[in-house]
């Protein structure tokens, strides 16, 4: 199991006073594929122009744009709600970008009230994520925003 107080504070290290987005998503992005067990995928989609456009992002490539509402990422962004998916071929419209990717979860990332984009975690496994895999994500995301909107974004 995860320790996410100690993933926050190495999160929180990494961002330090660096304003550089794509650096510091690239840094976050390491550290969950790094860090997290079974997982395949960990990186950022961006919201830019009406869609999400991957960003920073470990893991196989992926799916370059997706749309609003599309998909688990696409309905994250949507609806600015987690989507914690346990089987991601059950979900309706599930884009699969990798055919190895089982369970999903999903965070809307919202920066001075706007939608910035979504962190997008996968793995092979079904069911992989759980409540205290949520609770420690959404902790992080809240680092990540605050961070943001801190150095002017």
């Amino acid at each position: 199991m995860t320790n996410y107080d100690t993933l926050n504070q190495q999160a929180l290290a990494l961002l330090g006073d660096e304003p550089d987005v794509v650096a510091n998503l690239a840094n976050i992005s390491s550290l969950l594929f790094n860090e997290l067990s079974d997982i395949n995928w960990a990186g950022f989609y961006l919201y830019k122009d009406t869609q999400l456009v991957l960003g920073p992002f470990q893991g196989r490539p992926a799916c370059i744009r997706i749309p609003m509402g599309k998909g688990v990422c696409g309905t994250a962004a949507q609806t600015l709600t987690i989507q914690r998916i346990k089987d991601v071929h059950d979900f309706p419209g599930h884009i699969a970008c990798d055919a190895a990717s089982n369970s999903e979860i999903v965070l809307p990332l919202v920066v001075k009230g706007e939608l910035f984009g979504v962190l997008d975690i996968d793995a092979p496994i079904f069911d992989r994520f759980t409540a205290a895999d949520e609770t420690g994500l959404t902790q992080l995301a809240v680092i990540l925003v605050n961070h943001l909107e801190r150095m002017g974004l």
